[in-house]
């Protein structure tokens, strides 16, 4: 096994202390029985409950001192030392305001480099003080891969079948293999607990169980603040128009999943969505997680900004780092323009920010396609939009006669009102230079107007909405204008 390899490696340099961040302890207390064995050395454990254990190989447990508290365990372990390995689990609290504890960590170290006691620490977060860096080394636990993940799923399922009188749990193989994909990131323990949530309610995985499992996976990756998880996707049935967007996406979805040619390497990206207002953008980037049915993050750009020093770039780096353990899923960064245009007196704020966004893009070696969505062009800093920063950039144009038709189409049937009662070549021909969402609120304000008469709106009613409503195509008719030549140069049509 690899990862028992790599650990013992860390053990024979002989390096006092090591630190292993991960919430999956039984796993951790695994790879260390595993490396004491093949070493035949005693295996110990501490905690703040159960005091100092010698942990036998059959996970029988030898009592010892109850040495309970951090500084007694620390100061048996300085005076009357025995060879071993250590398990210290969840000590962090009472390493980095504890001068004491850390004096005697550094003595136990410098006592002990011979590598004859090596001290682990097990916690899901831990830093060191500087007084004890150089003589520690990190060990991380290799989550599981996709088809470790596979093989736990099943084994949840033949547990589940067990129980259940032998009835074999049913699984939809689409849906089993978007499981595996969105429980990639979580240790084995996390996956197991998720992977029998989905079963138990119903003896099934289907797609309808996606949802609860990115939600509750984004809970276990303790994700707040400026990235958001959202909880409503979008299916492109939702989305009218866009066939290049979406086509250029269906032909990417193995490679960004991990069932093509992205496993060499070549992973898809992300892509920028420039347009008008109300265009679409918003919701085709929700598409875009709904059409690889992986969960959507969303980076709120505005609540980055903190007026403390480097606290901005910090947010940025947390939130970035966060959406890479989601992965693999779809980073959604709304009117990224809002957040990266340089502002008066930001004393280089903006400029540091962009930075720490541009090194994570070219960086980055994990699947989150990040989808940035942008009205105003000539905000945005050119380092952003040279070629190579996204994989492609599209422009969200007002919608075309055949779109109008289908938004209005999409927003009648979702308010109960039959497409095919309304003449929707009029709507559509009246509508010209109407956005999507503008079409919707033309279609709400009928709706109300239709209910205050007490009959149903039909396509008088709308036509009379339409003639009421001037577009923001008109009153901006040079500001599009502008967008249209820049995207025809730079960009692909979305349609």
């Amino acid at each position: 096994m690899q990862d028992a390899h790599d650990l013992g490696v860390i053990i024979d340099s002989r390096i006092p202390l090591v630190v292993m961040e991960t919430h999956d302890e039984n796993r951790a207390l695994d790879l260390l029985q595993r490396v004491a064995r093949e070493r035949d050395i005693p295996l110990y454990r501490w905690t703040v409950t159960d005091g100092l254990d010698a942990a036998r190989f059959g996970l029988q447990v030898e009592k010892e001192a109850r040495l309970s508290r951090p500084e007694e365990v620390l100061r048996h372990l300085k005076e009357r030392p025995r060879a071993g390995l250590y398990m210290l689990c969840d000590f962090h609290p009472w390493i980095a305001d504890y001068p004491e504890n850390i004096r005697l960590l550094k003595d136990i170290a410098l006592r002990n480099d011979n590598g004859a006691l090596t001290l682990v620490f097990v916690s899901q977060r831990l830093r060191l003080p500087p007084e004890l860096v150089r003589f520690a080394a990190s060990f991380a636990i290799p989550l599981p891969s996709r088809k470790e993940i596979l093989d736990l799923v099943r084994e949840e399922a033949r547990l589940w079948a067990s129980r259940n009188d032998g009835v074999r749990v049913k699984a939809d193989p689409e849906a089993l293999k978007a499981l595996a994909n969105n429980l990639r990131g979580l240790g084995r323990g996390e996956v197991r607990r998720l992977a029998r949530r989905a079963i138990v309610d119903d003896g099934a995985i289907t797609h309808s169980d996606l949802p609860a499992i990115n939600r509750a996976k984004f809970r276990l990756m303790d994700m707040d603040g400026v990235l958001h998880y959202e909880h409503d996707t979008a299916a492109f049935a939702e989305v009218a128009g866009m066939a290049n967007l979406r086509q250029w996406l269906e032909r990417r979805r193995d490679a960004f999943i991990g069932d093509g040619p992205g496993d060499t390497g070549d992973i898809p990206r992300g892509a920028l969505l420039l347009g008008v207002q109300g265009g679409g953008k918003s919701l085709a980037a929700r598409a875009v997680a709904g059409l690889w049915q992986l969960p959507l993050l969303r980076l709120d750009t505005g609540a980055l900004y903190n007026k403390y020093h480097g606290e901005t770039e910090r947010n940025l780096r947390d939130a970035l780092a966060l959406a890479d353990r989601m992965a693999p899923c779809v980073l959604w960064l709304d009117e990224i323009e809002k957040g990266l245009a340089p502002g008066d007196g930001d004393s280089g704020l903006s400029r540091r920010v962009l930075g720490a966004l541009l090194t994570w893009m070219a960086e980055r070696r994990s699947r989150v396609f990040m989808v940035a969505t942008a009205n105003d062009i000539s905000r945005l800093p050119p380092e952003l939009v040279r070629k190579g920063r996204f994989d492609e950039i599209f422009f969200v144009d007002l919608p075309d006669f055949d779109t109008r038709q289908q938004i209005f189409a999409i927003h009648l049937a979702r308010r109960s009102l039959p497409p095919e009662g309304f003449d929707l070549d009029a709507l559509a021909e009246a509508a010209v230079g109407f956005s999507g969402a503008e079409i919707e609120q033309v279609v709400v304000a009928s709706f109300y107007a239709g209910r205050s008469r007490e009959e149903s709106p039909d396509t008088g009613t709308v036509l009379e909405e339409i003639a009421a409503t001037t577009p923001l195509s008109r009153v901006m008719a040079e500001k599009l204008g502008s967008l249209r030549n820049w995207a025809r140069e730079r960009g692909i049509a979305a349609v």
